[in-house]
Parts: structure tokens; C-alpha cells; sequence
């Protein structure tokens, strides 16, 4: 996968390599709060425009074609002027809602039985 041109990213980053923190994995869910604004940079502009409906940090820089450390940046950008919300999936709620093993092993012999 292309990943763009160096000096290209230098500056859609503001030469920075790195997010400020760790708020975005490849599964957050990241919605506009706004629309994009006359003078705003293209990228935060085709975010705010993507991200009308929850949209996957990774489909956004698949959509962007950027790779997902710049896209970090970008979204960290727009999180701290609060024009996006992000929301991280709560894979233990979700580990916390299976029933236990041995409750399965239970259903599994009362079917058998059947």
C-alpha cells in the first residue's frame, strides 16, 4: 500500500509523529459533532464528512488512504476542538455477557438428552 509522500504527511501532521495519547484504536467509533468549516484543513474536513454515522478509526484511513498514525493525529486534532465524540467498544461488557462455561456444559447434556 502506497502511503503517500513524506514531505506530504510532514505537513498534513504539522510535523508531528506521534498522537498526544492512546484515545484511538482501529475499532473506535468516532461521529462529526459539526460540519466542516470554510479555511479548515481537507483532511479534518473529509473526517467531519465521513464520520456523519459512527465510522471504525481504520475505515477512516482506509478511506483517507493515510496511514492510521497520521489519521490518529488528525482525529486527535478534532477531539480536543470537540467537533468529534469517540467511543471505544466495551469488549468486557461484551466477555461479562457469556454465560459461563459450565451453564453451557449443562444445556449442551439437557439437549443431548432430548
Amino acid at each position: 500500500m502506497d502511503i503517500g509522500d513524506p514531505d506530504r504527511l510532514y505537513t498534513v501532521t504539522g510535523g508531528r509523529s506521534r498522537a498526544d495519547d492512546d484515545s484511538f484504536d482501529l475499532v473506535t467509533l468516532v461521529v462529526s459533532e459539526c460540519e466542516p468549516t470554510a479555511g479548515m484543513q481537507s483532511e479534518h474536513a473529509r473526517i467531519l464528512d465521513l464520520c456523519r454515522h459512527p465510522t471504525a478509526v481504520v475505515e477512516i484511513a482506509a478511506e483517507l488512504r493515510l496511514p492510521i498514525t497520521v489519521v490518529r493525529i488528525l482525529l486527535g486534532d478534532l477531539l480536543a476542538t470537540s467537533r468529534i465524540t469517540a467511543r471505544h467498544p466495551r469488549a468486557a461488557d461484551a466477555v461479562a455477557s457469556i454465560p459461563e462455561s459450565a451453564l453451557l456444559k449443562e444445556v449442551l447434556h439437557g439437549l443431548r438428552n432430548l
